[in-house]
């Protein structure tokens, strides 16, 4: 008899395999102690692996072989990308009882270090050269050439010179020279690093693409969300900040003496001005170097935080692999557990002693994206030698006549910086091949080369504006006016001062700044004296002070209970400071955002809204009456000769029956002029008080006795308890009743409609969205047939559980628009359906219903102990059966054995089998097992 026990969790299992070197699969690796494998982006993954030399499948790892690592996520077995690793190196310890082996597997590109470049005999001062090619054609020339020597044999690679492995054509062009002995590893890490590729192995095959596309899936947002939920598929959030590498201020030193400073607001840092610096050979222009001395101070402009996630499979929504991989943008808990968009950089999974898997992410939050492409824009605009195109100009025609010239390879990458002032201006790298011949295929040596760039317009001039050495074949052309086209050309110069000819001209147009400045910090918001107040302090979001290039902040106001109608913009700030909003209508919601817009025009996303109303000044039964709005006296309300003092006219100074009714003016005698009980029933005539004889507003809530109103009807409009903080809006004209939470415009909602069915009274309820704003639960309920479901709030896509009952049918189950749903089906036949899958699994929580699985039991096995994990709370009744491994390969066989569950326990059952008439064949064992009835 032999014994399986379980090895992965519900719903997620991992396994190794073994391969030959560059052969075919060896077989399982079935028992091993642990192990951990990494799978970092673009970077050679890796395997630590820890195996008993007295456990199955030792023997396999005993020569050198590949090992590769298999996810199971309710399907079949897959081997993801970076998960096939070299087992070259291994250790162990004789006096270990256990016999443990540890294994250290590099990645399957590891081998690329084993490929180098080899020398030609086209060497440009010692260099290969290659002159704007793809990163394609460069990739495949060292392939090519390797496998020529019989290196990389089992390499595939499936890309060319002219597109990627997607089939897309190549983005970028480089003109680059290699030292003969580079390894293609160093290559493949460089090129990825600058921001030209994403690269991968798949199996065996290098698969190499454009920068920022099929490895760069965005899944934070839109159909394909995937959301990493604390508590749910994380368990474990730790956040390592630092502010070591804050700067405020950095000093360049470039050529021949040239210095430049860029600062930044001493205030981003909580000690003042904190200083760096930075010394670059061969920048000797003030645009250089406020493009380099930006990009760094804002790769150094606050405090960086390195966000680790623990993930978890047992309740896990979305699963390693399956639903995400290195390079795609998922929703997490970023930096405080807020959710937010972040990168996924590496997935580590491992499996401990006691078979239980974990892993974790590491993450990148959009500031160390950002960091990241500063860092490739800065060695771009170094060393040159990429291009992604320019905008694909066409040079205009030289009216001059001058001929195109020797440097091959021209190519010319735009960018644009921001100025002292904060201003876009543009930067553009030009790099070229080396010259080592004149006109006539003789060898010469140059002296250096010259630089010449104009506005691209027929007729316009050729201006100098760089030189370089001979051995420098890329130069930084700044400042130039963004948004305008540029051509460029280079000539040589030889050692005896000899123009050559220039190369043919390369334009270009220079972008703009596309970078929004970040959102500003939400507004504070006040009223007072009938105006709304807006305050801003300054900063951004968290406290970040603004960019150089800040321009101004936009103060957008809307009527939130009229949605449909655009927001408007009120008001703007250049600086911290105050918004003042007038003539708003008393005890109206109005929501107030604000957003920042640079002087390119780029623009913020918004804020997050605030909500206020304006409140009178005086009681609202003056209003109208003798006070207009909340400033004025009506005209004629009071006389203006008036010379009467508090107190001075009392009641024994007036006569009786003085003062008639047409005496009076109207509205003159108000509630508090009465005294308590003095108007009574019987002194007031039929039909005397009619509604003109009210003032607006007089009767409030206080004025009103208990009781006072019973059986009437009340008309109006919208009915509210408040205008803002928490409160309870009524809607008669949709029959809507909405609630609102202190301080929160995310409310629920009670209405009827007649839409559904004809003649029926439809009641709805529905919650607010949750934060991520994925979900909201709809409750319909009409005469026969009522809802409960989460839906997608924008979508009302099916995004959840589910619970429909109807006159003639019920379900329960779990629907999010994909094909995987899952549901029970009751209805009036009294017969039951169950739609979808059941877990197959060797383990499970010990309260489950219903144990279901499946076990491969290898040739020569006689039995198998099924081990559920753990020890179920009641007696189990198993129901197994063998499939015959013997007919997969002989279908007119007809094994012969029997079989029989031996013992069932609450932990585990037995199921044993004959030889079968000598035939020793492998067996396949499908059970599923149930808690009894009336068992704990």
């Amino acid at each position: 008899m032999s014994v399986i026990l379980p090895a992965d969790l519900p719903r997620y299992g991992l396994r190794l395999v073994a391969y030959e070197p560059n052969g075919a699969r060896l077989g399982l690796l079935p028992f091993p102690l642990s192990f951990e494998a990494a799978a970092p982006l673009n970077d050679v993954a890796s395997l630590r692996l820890d195996y008993s030399a007295h456990a199955a499948g030792q023997d396999l790892l005993a020569q050198p072989c590949e090992v590769a690592l298999e996810y199971l996520a309710g399907g079949d077995w897959v081997e993801p990308p970076d998960a096939r690793f070299l087992r070259i190196k291994r250790g162990s310890d004789v006096t270990d009882q256990a016999r443990k082996q540890s294994y250290t597997c590099p990645g399957y590109a590891w081998q690329f270090k084993k490929a180098v470049l080899y020398p030609n005999g086209t060497l440009v001062d010692g260099k290969r050269q290659f002159n704007a090619v793809s990163p394609g054609a460069i990739l495949r020339t060292l392939i090519d050439e390797a496998k020529a020597r019989s290196a990389l044999d089992g390499m595939t690679a499936d890309f060319t010179s002219s597109t990627d492995s997607n089939g897309q054509e190549w983005a970028a062009t480089l003109t680059i020279a290699l030292e003969p002995g580079v390894d293609l590893l160093t290559l493949l890490l460089n090129l990825s690093d600058q921001g030209v590729i994403d690269w991968r192995m798949r199996g065996r095959a290098l698969e190499v693409f454009n920068e920022g596309t099929v490895m760069a899936v965005d899944r934070a947002a839109g159909p394909g969300l995937v959301d990493l939920r604390l508590g749910r598929d994380v368990d474990q959030a730790p956040d390592d900040a630092t502010l070591e590498d804050l700067s405020t201020a950095i000093f360049i030193a470039g050529e021949n003496g040239f210095t430049h400073e860029i600062a930044n607001d001493p205030s981003a840092s909580p000690w003042g001005r904190w200083e760096t610096y930075q010394q670059q050979g061969g920048v000797s222009d003030a645009g250089t170097a406020a493009a380099l001395g930006q990009a760094a101070l804002d790769r150094a402009s606050g405090e960086r935080v390195q966000i680790t996630r623990a993930v978890v499979f047992d309740a896990a929504r979305w699963l390693p692999w399956a639903d995400y991989a290195p390079g795609d943008t998922v929703l997490a808990p970023g930096d405080g557990g807020r959710m937010e968009p972040l990168r996924i950089r590496q997935i580590t999974l491992s499996r401990a002693g006691d078979a239980k898997l974990s892993g974790n992410l590491v993450l990148n939050d959009r500031f160390l994206e950002n960091d990241i492409k500063l860092a490739r824009r800065t060695a771009g605009i170094l060393a040159g030698g990429v291009s992604s195109g320019g905008s694909g100009a066409t040079p205009a025609p030289d009216s001059s006549g001058r001929v195109p010239a020797a440097p091959p390879g021209l190519i010319v990458e735009p960018d644009a910086y921001l100025d002292a002032g904060g201003y876009a201006r543009g930067i553009a790298v030009v790099t070229w091949g080396p010259v080592t011949q004149d006109v006539n295929g003789v060898a010469l040596d140059v002296d250096g080369y010259e630089v010449y760039a104009r506005q691209n317009a027929e007729g316009e001039l050729w201006f100098l504006v760089a030189q370089t050495a001979s051995g420098d074949i890329s130069a930084s052309v700044s400042p130039l006016n963004v948004e305008w086209e540029y051509a460029f050309k280079v000539r040589a110069v030889g050692n005896d001062g000899t123009k050559g000819e220039f190369c043919p001209p390369v334009a270009v147009l220079i972008p703009n700044d596309t970078t929004p400045p970040p959102v500003p910090s939400a507004p504070t918001l006040t009223t007072r004296l009938g105006v709304i107040h807006v305050v801003w302090d300054g900063l951004g979001a968290g406290g970040v002070p603004m960019p150089i290039d800040f321009d101004r902040v936009r103060v957008w106001m809307q009527d939130p209970l009229d949605p449909g109608t655009p927001a408007a913009e009120v008001d703007y700030l250049t600086a911290a400071g105050v918004v003042v909003i007038p003539d708003q209508p008393y005890n109206a919601p109005r929501e107030v955002w604000l957003t920042a817009v640079d002087h390119s025009g780029n623009e913020s996303v918004p804020t997050a809204a605030g909500v206020i109303a304006t409140v009178p000044l005086v009681d609202a039964d003056l209003i109208g009456q003798v006070i207009d709005g909340a400033e004025h006296i009506i005209d004629g309300t009071i006389p203006g000769d008036a010379k009467i003092t508090a107190d001075s006219i009392t009641g024994r100074l007036i006569r009786a029956l003085a003062i008639e009714a047409d005496k009076i003016a109207a509205n003159a005698i108000t509630a508090d002029k009465v005294a308590a009980g003095a108007i009574e029933a019987s002194h007031i005539s039929a039909n005397a008080i009619t509604a003109d004889k009210i003032a607006a507003n007089a009767i409030t809530a206080a004025k009103i006795a208990a009781n006072a109103i019973n059986g009437k009807t009340i008309t109006g409009s919208i009915i509210r308890t408040g205008t803002t903080g928490q409160r309870i809006v009524i809607d008669p004209s949709t029959l809507d009743i909405r609630f609102y939470p202190d301080g929160n415009s995310n409310y629920s909602r009670l209405w009827t409609s007649d839409d559904d069915f004809a003649g029926e009274a439809t009641f709805r309820i529905t919650s607010g969205t949750n934060p991520s704003q994925t979900a909201r639960t709809f409750l319909t309920v009409a005469a026969g047939w009522t809802k409960l479901e989460v839906l997608d709030p924008f979508t009302s896509d099916p995004n959840g559980g589910f619970l429909e009952s109807a006159e003639d049918y019920s379900r329960i189950g779990y629907d999010d628009g994909t094909s995987d749903n899952q549901y029970m089906w009751f209805d009036a036949s009294g017969m039951t359906t169950h739609y979808g899958k059941w877990w197959d699994n060797a383990f499970a929580s010990s309260t489950w219903g219903v144990h279901a699985g499946s076990r491969i039991a290898s040739e020569g096995w006689t039995g198998v102990e099924i081990i559920y994990g753990p020890t179920m709370q009641g007696n189990m009744g198993p129901v197994a059966v063998l499939r015959d491994g013997a007919m997969t390969e002989n279908p007119d066989l007809r094994p012969n054995f029997y079989w029989a569950i031996e013992f069932s326990t609450q932990s585990s059952f037995l199921i044993s089998w004959s030889d079968g008439g000598g035939v020793r064949s492998g067996k396949a064992v499908y059970w599923w097992a149930h808690r009894h009835n009336g068992s704990a």
